[in-house]
């Protein structure tokens, strides 16, 4: 897969250390390293980390101290780690970071659509955006080199499926060994205002450099019509700007119809000025073809001149939203594809579900019971497999905005009058984000329950370790909920009538409370069950 071809080539770059937190298109990267024979081997970090700001400080440290590190998450990861992630481009690094994020176009699995070379853009760091899951497997070792040449974290843009789909991939027959251990004795690491600004003005002026850099880089390049390609002028044929996985579309669809296209490959920003100048000078249509959002698009209509007229997303000559394909390209370029397999016709379209078994379930059976009592009641819910008593047959949820708002919102809507105000939220979720927003609550008291559903897992992940497992009761009562405002319970069935007398009392408490129930992931269950056996 494309996460394996990335974190093999971290291994054989050198790494030191990867810090995570997991979210899908990107958990497998940090996976394979855990398996792998070389990371044990050299000792190579790779336990998750509680967030991913926590991730893209530790590997900061890592940097400082000479090593190289690399940080893995998905896109809404990057609005976790922004501070950090900015803020890294203006102390600059020692050993070589490279930032992971992995998109999800079509939100596979996520909140929205959100483009990180966004972020990079307003960090002004470079990106590395491959076409390939080869590609992958090279850049990591020049993203490293890279990073240290220029004192900069690299950004490595992964959408999920290139992360997810899988080739042959032609690997280095020995591994580099990792960096000496060499911390940095530059004060630029310590952003006071005046280092601060004197360190913005050096990240300004690598700013040329980057460009010249992308100018030149073997990932972005121009190729040129095959001669007599029929459809299109002569003189001034269709130009393609073909942006990282875009660029197999691109290429599949050229070789199946008849049209003559120019072609500018880019996966290496900043965008190369020399290139785009080609552009401009041929004039004519540019069509910008990118999986994600109108990045590219947008920077051409300031990069290129009035002799060419910048098409893509935001004219509608692709989809507005979702992933690009074959045939949406395709289309773009007015070829017709083959006609594929016909859609199946046996199997329909299920929604996602609780597993049978799940102690999720029992919880919800429980807080729907009493939920009932109080048709005013709101029960706000988080990120996790949780999420799913949204949809029938429970629909207990009236929100999922992101990690940890569930606590957060049912503090406002306690603050505005709406009672009972119930918070659920699951074990790593509650470690990732929540803990902030119960510290709020228990400084006021706010009148809440919030429930923290423990499986003991990053269940939604594939079972990964959570970080605050075992520790669930002495953090709520650290962080000032009332000793005996916390309970614990196991959801059962056979228990339902003890659970649903706890909801009731603690929603009735006019304080802030917190219910824990705690029964281990079906799925993370059965392995270690047959790891037993």
């Amino acid at each position: 897969m494309g996460d394996e071809a990335l974190a093999l080539g971290a291994l054989h770059a050198g790494l030191s250390g990867v810090y995570a937190y997991p979210g899908t298109p990107s958990t497998e990267i940090t996976e394979f390293i855990q398996a792998h024979p070389l990371a044990q081997e050299r000792g190579v970090h790779s336990r998750w980390c509680t967030n991913e700001k926590t991730a893209m400080e530790a590997a900061l440290g890592m940097s400082y101290a000479g090593k190289r590190a690399l940080v893995c998450m998905k896109h809404v990861g990057m609005n976790v780690c922004a501070d950090a992630f900015v803020n890294s481009a203006v102390t600059g690094v020692n050993g070589g970071i490279v930032v992971v994020a992995a998109d999800d176009p079509s939100m596979h699995s996520s909140q929205n659509e959100q483009d990180s070379r966004f972020y990079a853009k307003f960090a002004m760091v470079p990106v590395f955006e491959p076409a390939t899951q080869q590609e992958v497997y090279d850049m990591m070792a020049d993203a490293f080199a890279f990073s240290e040449k220029v004192g900069l974290p690299v950004v490595m843009r992964m959408v999920t499926r290139l992360a997810h789909s899988r080739a042959a991939v032609a690997v280095a027959d020995k591994a580099a060994e990792p960096n000496a251990l060499h911390p940095s004795e530059d004060r630029g690491w310590v952003l006071l205002p005046a280092i601060a600004r004197r360190q913005y003005v050096k990240l300004i002026d690598k700013q040329k450099t980057l460009v010249e850099a992308s100018e030149q880089s073997a990932y972005n390049r121009l190729v040129e019509p095959k001669a007599g390609a029929g459809a299109g002028s002569e003189d001034k044929p269709l130009q393609i700007v073909a942006c990282g996985i875009a660029w197999n579309y691109v290429m599949e669809a050229l070789q199946c119809g008849q049209v003559s296209a120019r072609v500018l490959k880019v996966s290496q920003y900043p965008l190369p000025a020399a290139q785009l100048k080609a552009l401009d000078e041929q004039g004519g249509e540019v069509l910008v073809v990118e999986d994600g959002q109108p990045v590219v698009e947008e920077l051409l209509h300031a990069e290129l001149s009035d002799k060419c007229t910048v098409v893509g997303r935001l004219t509608g000559a692709l989809p507005r939203t979702g992933e690009l394909t074959p045939d949406n390209v395709a289309a773009a370029l007015g070829i017709v594809m083959p006609e594929g397999l016909p859609a199946s016709e046996v199997l329909a379209a299920r929604p996602p579900q609780l597993c049978p078994g799940c102690g999720h379930r029992d919880v919800y059976t429980a807080l729907n019971k009493v939920m009932e009592e109080y048709p005013d009641g709101r029960v706000f819910g988080d990120i996790g497999c949780y999420t799913l008593g949204a949809l029938p047959p429970f629909k207990t949820l009236a929100s999922c905005v992101d990690m940890g708002a569930s606590i957060t919102m049912a503090k406002g809507a306690a603050d505005a009058g709406v009672f009972p105000a119930v918070a659920i939220i699951g074990d790593s979720t509650f470690t990732h984000s929540g803990m902030t927003g119960l510290l709020d609550a228990a400084n006021e008291n706010t009148p809440i329950t919030v429930v923290i559903s423990d499986n003991l897992t990053t269940a939604m992940t594939g079972g990964q370790d959570s970080a605050g497992t075992s520790k669930f009761e002495a953090i709520c009562i650290a962080l000032g909920v009332p000793a005996e405002h916390v309970h614990v319970v196991v959801p059962l069935p056979a228990n339902m009538e003890e659970i649903t007398r706890i909801i009731r009392e603690e929603i009735n408490y006019k304080g802030v409370s917190v219910i824990i129930p705690r029964r281990e992931c079906m799925q993370t269950l059965r392995r270690h069950l047959a790891k037993k056996k």
